[in-house]
């Protein structure tokens, strides 16, 4: 195999793995996930990095613009990047509906199509944790962000209930091609600190919870993310032909929310994420 064909093969794999991630979270409905689950986050992200105006802001595989519209309306000039279309033409509605002037932009994450040093703040809620090759992620995120500028992340923890939802579905998913890393690794902070490394100053991380009160039974968090969640709604047609499995996965997810459950049986839900902000080395 000359090196030609090898690249060409890399570019067509690399190509089609980004061609599944777009149409995974094209199904169901993040936007209501995003809406009725975690409404706050985005802004404690903008808060977090002191967006404010006159700052010009990326907002990294921003989805429907959790984080991107209330940095807009906090008065930076905003770009919000995604692989799926779908979810940024939800975006645009959001945005419209709430007096937000965004950009939006079709973007990988591992390869943006911005200049270096382009934006004040780079930012990216629950959202550059999906991209498959997280050095590539994160070398981008920091390629575009200016000296100085603010480089802040929200991302699900391994340990905290969504990151052990994906270990829970992780059996009966399709398998992950060579070389993509878990995304609850972006919620170590050591992780996070390896992959941007000396190109930062002043990092810090700490762990936080979003409490997700809208579930009053184990099945309804099932029966709610398998309806709307694009990686549940991707794993359960996954195994659709084999009811042994469904049935199985149905009791893991079952299972997960009883073990979070507070004292009084409800299952309001308490989320672990990790917040992080950063400097961009000069």
């Amino acid at each position: 195999m000359t090196e030609a064909t090898g690249t060409t093969e890399a570019v067509e794999a690399d190509r089609a793995l980004k061609t599944g991630h777009r149409k995974m979270w094209a199904l169901g409905d993040y936007s209501a996930v995003a809406a009725e689950l975690i409404p706050d986050l985005g802004a404690t992200l903008v808060e977090a990095c002191g967006v404010r105006s006159g700052r010009r802001v990326l907002d990294i595989a921003a989805g429907t613009g959790n984080a991107a519209i209330p940095a807009a309306l906090a008065g930076a000039e905003v770009v919000a990047s995604d692989l799926t279309p779908e979810l940024m033409d939800a975006g645009r509605k959001l945005a419209v509906e709430r007096g937000a002037e965004v950009e939006w932009r079709e973007a990988n994450a591992e390869a943006l199509p911005f200049t270096d040093g382009e934006f004040d703040t780079v930012m990216s809620c629950l959202g550059v944790m999906f991209a498959p090759h997280h050095q590539a992620a994160a070398d981008e995120l920091v390629r575009v962000c200016g000296p100085g500028g603010t480089i802040g992340l929200i991302s699900w923890t391994p340990e905290g209930f969504v990151g052990q939802m994906f270990a829970a579905m992780k059996p009966y998913a399709p398998k992950p091609p060579p070389g993509a890393q878990p995304p609850p690794l972006w919620g170590q902070e050591a992780h996070v600190r390896e992959l941007l490394g000396d190109r930062v100053t002043d990092m810090e991380a700490r762990r936080q919870t979003v409490r997700i009160g809208r579930f009053d039974e184990p099945d309804a968090f099932r029966e709610y993310f398998k309806a709307n969640y694009g990686p549940t709604v991707a794993t359960y047609r996954n195994i659709a032909d084999d009811a042994g499995k469904v049935a199985a996965l149905d009791r893991d997810l079952d299972d997960l929310a009883l073990r979070h459950a507070d004292a009084s049986g409800s299952t309001a839900l308490d989320w672990e994420y990790l917040l992080v902000t950063a400097r961009r080395s000069a």
